[in-house]
């Protein structure tokens, strides 16, 4: 089994259930690398200033937030940090929905969630079993990088499998890969 990817807790009612984060999937595609046809010799990737027109640094570098007009603004990892995640350690869980309700198209990668000792296990089989009889999966949201997201928990053999979500906005409306009526 892989390594912890994350450590928090799964939180319903007045229930917290400490639980590790581990990927579920494996990449099994040959990477190639890009490479001077003359040499051998690696080629990478280098960040260019537009404005300077000169190489940056690692350290010269941050991210920003492009405006509609096109104007960036400087966003720091420190005001990161500082926002209110209310989800930054625990996978909340938010609603209980049959599987059906669900569109394929907006499941994300798989991840094991592994409770963490002897005593997270009784209530983490507490809520597997309670989504296996009522034949539901569990909506919750987590924050994952920074960013909150929504996810799915749903039973796979004796765990719980956690699953992103796409937000609705983020699926494209299908319109326009329909055919033209005939």
């Amino acid at each position: 089994m892989s390594a912890s990817i994350f450590n928090g807790f799964i939180s319903f009612g007045l229930v917290s259930v400490p639980i590790a984060v581990l990927s579920a999937t494996e990449d099994h595609s040959v990477h190639l690398r890009r490479i001077h046809t003359a040499d051998g010799g690696r080629v990478r990737n280098r960040c260019w200033c537009e404005a300077e027109d000169r190489e940056v640094t690692y350290e010269e570098r941050e991210r920003g937030y492009e405006l509609p007009d096109g104007r960036v603004i400087p966003v720091t990892e420190e005001e990161l940090r500082a926002l209110p995640l209310t989800t930054a350690y625990a996978v909340e869980l938010v609603a209980f929905v049959p599987a059906s309700v669900v569109d394929p198209l907006r499941i994300g990668p798989g991840y094991y969630l592994q409770p963490q000792g002897a005593v997270a296990a009784k209530p983490y089989v507490l809520l597997l079993r309670a989504l296996q009889r009522a034949s539901k999966v569990a909506v919750a949201k987590f924050a994952w990088h920074g960013r909150e997201r929504i996810v799915l928990l749903r039973v796979r053999g004796d765990a719980i499998a956690l699953h992103g979500l796409l937000w609705p906005d983020e699926v494209r409306d299908p319109a326009p890969a329909a055919p033209a009526p005939v």
